[in-house]
């Protein structure tokens, strides 16, 4: 495949990595602060260049990558994990492997 085909479909040396973040809240907490914790938990992301989408209420599964082009680093992955470890309200923290944030299975 020609170069600027890799690029458009981002393989190869253009491969973009992701992870997938997933924890739980305590299900005796309100919508308005379940909002609230997803407010700080997305600028905490967007702090970190990066951005992320998937389900979010008291049980949260998202996939988190890098804003613009990029992919996610380790490092990355254990800020986010010690950020949510460190939140008292979170339990059940897991966090994904780097996959190809494009192409995975």
């Amino acid at each position: 495949m020609k170069k600027r085909l890799r690029k458009k479909r981002r393989f190869g040396e253009f491969q973009e990595f992701g992870f997938e973040v997933a924890f739980q809240l305590p299900s005796t907490l309100n919508g308005a602060q379940v909002f609230a914790f997803g407010d700080e938990f997305f600028d905490e992301v967007e702090a970190q260049g990066l951005l992320c989408g998937g389900a979010c209420g008291h049980r949260w599964d998202v996939f988190v990558t890098k804003e613009g082009r990029g992919s996610a680093t380790e490092e990355d992955r254990e800020h986010l994990r010690r950020w949510l470890e460190g939140k008292s309200l979170v339990s059940d923290v897991r966090i994904g492997e780097l996959v190809d944030a494009w192409h995975a299975a």
